[in-house]
């Protein structure tokens, strides 16, 4: 079953207000000083090689974000019987991605395999002016 894709605050702004919101974030890591963010895009089928690239990320002295669910593995936080329940936690896990994406300064794509959420994930992180990089070059849809 398709959703229309909600638009993120972000997304509903005018392109003149979208550049004075990425300054003011820019400008506020700035003044926290905080170093580089990554956030992990990817299937979730690839969780531990996720987990592989967020030690890396780490240990090279950067922020992480990542998905922190795997709604494909068993867990009583979305075994709900009501479907129409699990449809809303996704669309609510994707809004969610898509604003650490807007947080991120870049994307850091896990896997060798794109399905269609990480090419939307590779599109909408390109489309902010993130650079993004590949674990596995070759799945680049834009190569």
């Amino acid at each position: 079953m398709s959703h229309p894709q909600l638009l993120t605050p972000e997304e509903k702004l005018t392109p003149e207000e979208k550049l004075t919101s990425e300054e003011k974030l820019a400008d506020a890591k700035k003044l926290l000083s905080l170093p580089r963010i990554v956030v992990i895009c990817g299937s979730t089928r690839f969780m531990t090689e996720m987990n592989e690239a967020d030690l890396r990320e780490t240990k090279a002295g950067k922020i992480v974000v990542k998905p922190g669910c795997d709604m494909k593995s068993p867990h009583e936080l979305w075994s709900d019987p009501v479907e129409a329940e699990a449809e809303a936690l996704k669309v609510r896990l994707d809004d969610l991605h898509r604003a650490k994406i807007r947080l991120a300064d870049e994307v850091l794509v896990v896997g060798d395999y794109i399905g269609d959420s990480t090419r939307a994930e590779i599109a909408y992180g390109r489309s902010l002016g993130k650079p993004v990089r590949f674990t596995h070059p070759e799945v680049d849809p834009d190569a």
